[in-house]
């Protein structure tokens, strides 16, 4: 998977590419040459005083330094655009791809892991890149040229190139296989430790009010010692690796030295060029040791790719229509379900079953019953945030899953039952509505919300910061601010999933009373829990279980419906309802 990943991300840097093998090419010829010059200056020059030989090849030397330094400097560059290049792509792809997902591909990764896969896991095949280009490149040209160049100064000594290479290459193997499981299990094992991270720092209220700090604190602490004991395996044959290739480059050195000392004493060598030999054999012991640091990487890296691919390899459930229909103008704001089932993988039981609704532009639909009872899963089939398993939605009178995503959701103001803002301001969030609405559509929007009040009592207005979630408003302010964010919009269908739930009963009564002459030829589909939120309804429609048990006007629901009777009970008396 790494190789794919790398041979479709890289394809639009095969310029740069080349521009890195090439100066590489000249740098590590350039530094194979010098040390034939050192040895021609020893062995002419100085043997036999050649004052004038040795300022000539020192020159050559000089300049073939400069060579080398330029080229080096220019695949280095080249090579760190080329990472960071691939590195942005990727992480671009990625934020894309999960665009494109469905609540159903996101509970399936999680979030932490995805989050992970965007950042730790694609540094570590950028970084594999960027080592690629700077040592990958140079490091087989330096070997295959120091093995030649180290024969040219002395056939003789050839044998010990023979032995010390293949012996680092098999100890490198060895412990690079042993490496691989390690470094698998550390990117699970970082999941784990930002699942739990992000677990108590969403939920640091629930744990502070619960006095579930020690538990907590012994859960992370579970989760990073586990961590941290396969990082240290991984660490014990990383730090293996280095002692054991200094171990092979030392007895190396001292076999060419010694044995070399023997030629040069019998007269088969000079000394000029037992030195070259030497300097050759560092360079392509130094060839091996990058190429071992790259070996080292490779093993997290492919884990990382594997792991970056299987999510762009994701497809969503809920795929784009190849020939998408535009909705019919004539009936906008016209919303059926028609027999809608649905059931989430590997269930036992549908979520949804059966469930068939009709609203129409003007009308206020409400949705109401216990909890587990599927309410919020029917107002997330309409924007497609899932798909029926079985049955149809429709949007002005086509299916959903034959519009272009596009038109669905320019057609539909949502408010989720958890309200969420995105850090910014205020006037930042309510243009996620309509972005280029005016200051007075949003201060009309706030006033029918009723949240004018508030905004207008902060110090900067619609320019107040809003952190991370919106934890600095109170949840009734975050669901106002939530649903002035859908009526700046004013979309032909209202979504509200138990969006009044954090107002308390009067705010709740006005926002309803404001609401109602802006969505006069808009369809409204309320999911609610209190009961007082949805006596206005011109319909009702009572789930249970996932199937409807009940539809009609708050009174005929009341004079005829078990389940909703026993709704209504449990919040207010019969006279009270009335």
């Amino acid at each position: 998977m790494m190789l794919r990943l790398l041979r479709e991300r890289l394809a639009p840097y095969r310029t740069w590419l080349a521009l890195v093998v090439g100066f590489q090419f000249v740098a590590v010829v350039a530094m194979l040459y010098l040390p034939s010059l050192n040895a021609d200056i020893i062995d002419e020059g100085v043997a036999t005083g050649d004052t004038g030989y040795i300022v000539r090849v020192g020159a050559i030397m000089l300049a073939v330094s400069l060579v080398q330094i330029v080229c080096s400097v220019s695949a280095v560059w080249f090579g760190a655009r080329t990472a960071m290049g691939f590195g942005r792509d990727v992480r671009a792809a990625l934020f894309h791809r999960v665009g494109t997902f469905s609540t159903r591909e996101v509970q399936h990764f999680g979030a932490p892991s995805l989050i992970t896969r965007s950042t730790n896991d694609v540094q570590q095949v950028q970084m594999l890149v960027l080592m690629a280009c700077t040592i990958a490149v140079s490091s087989p040209i330096m070997m295959v040229g120091g093995v030649i160049m180290a024969l040219r100064e002395d056939v003789g000594l050839g044998w010990v190139l023979a032995v010390v290479v293949p012996a680092l290459f098999l100890t490198v193997g060895f412990v690079v296989s042993k490496m691989v499981p390690s470094f698998r299990a550390m990117q699970v094992r970082i999941d784990e430790v930002n699942r739990v991270l992000r677990e108590q720092i969403t939920g640091i209220r629930v744990v502070r009010a619960f006095v579930r700090e020690p538990y907590e604190a012994q859960r992370f602490g579970a989760a990073n010692d586990e961590l941290t004991a396969v990082a240290v395996r991984a660490g014990r044959w990383m730090a293996t690796m280095f002692p054991l290739v200094i171990l092979v480059v030392n007895v190396s050195s001292v076999g060419v030295i010694w044995f070399g000392g023997h030629r040069v004493d019998n007269g088969q060598m000079e000394v000029g060029a037992l030195t070259a030999f030497l300097t050759y054999l560092m360079q392509i012991l130094m060839s091996v040791m990058m190429a071992t640091f790259m070996l080292m990487m490779i093993p997290r890296a492919s884990v990382c790719a594997d792991r970056i691919v299987e999510v762009l390899e994701t497809h969503t459930s809920v795929p784009v229509p190849v020939d998408p229909v535009a909705p019919d103008p004539a009936r906008r704001g016209e919303l059926d379900l028609d027999h809608v089932t649905f059931a989430y993988p590997g269930a036992e039981s549908p979520v949804l079953n059966g469930v068939s609704l009709q609203a129409r532009p003007g009308q206020t639909l409400a949705i109401i019953g216990s909890t587990g009872a599927g309410k919020s899963t029917l107002v997330n089939l309409v924007p497609r945030l899932f798909d029926a398993t079985e049955g149809v939605v429709r949007v002005g009178g086509t299916d959903v899953r034959h519009l272009d995503p596009e038109q669905l959701w320019a057609t539909i103001g949502l408010v989720p039952q958890r309200a969420y803002l995105f850090s910014g301001t205020v006037r930042s969030n309510l243009l996620h509505g309509k972005p280029d609405a005016t200051d007075e559509e949003l201060w009309e929007a706030l006033e029918i919300a009723q949240g004018r009040d508030f905004v207008e009592a902060l110090a900067e207005g619609l320019d107040a910061p809003v952190a991370q979630g919106g934890t600095n408003f109170s949840g009734g302010q975050r669901q106002r601010l939530a649903i002035a964010r859908a009526v700046v919009r004013r979309p032909s269908v209202y979504l509200f999933d138990d969006a009044f739930s954090a107002l308390d009963l009067a705010t709740d009564a006005r926002l309803r009373t404001a609401l109602r002459p802006i969505t006069r030829d808009a369809t409204v589909l309320v999911v609610a829990q209190r009961v007082s939120t949805i006596v206005d309804a011109d319909q009702i429609v009572v789930l249970e279980e996932g199937r409807v048990v009940g539809r009609g006007t708050h009174h005929e629901l009341l004079a005829e419906n078990e389940t909703y009777q026993e709704i209504v009970t449990s919040q207010m008396t019969a006279e009270e309802a009335a």
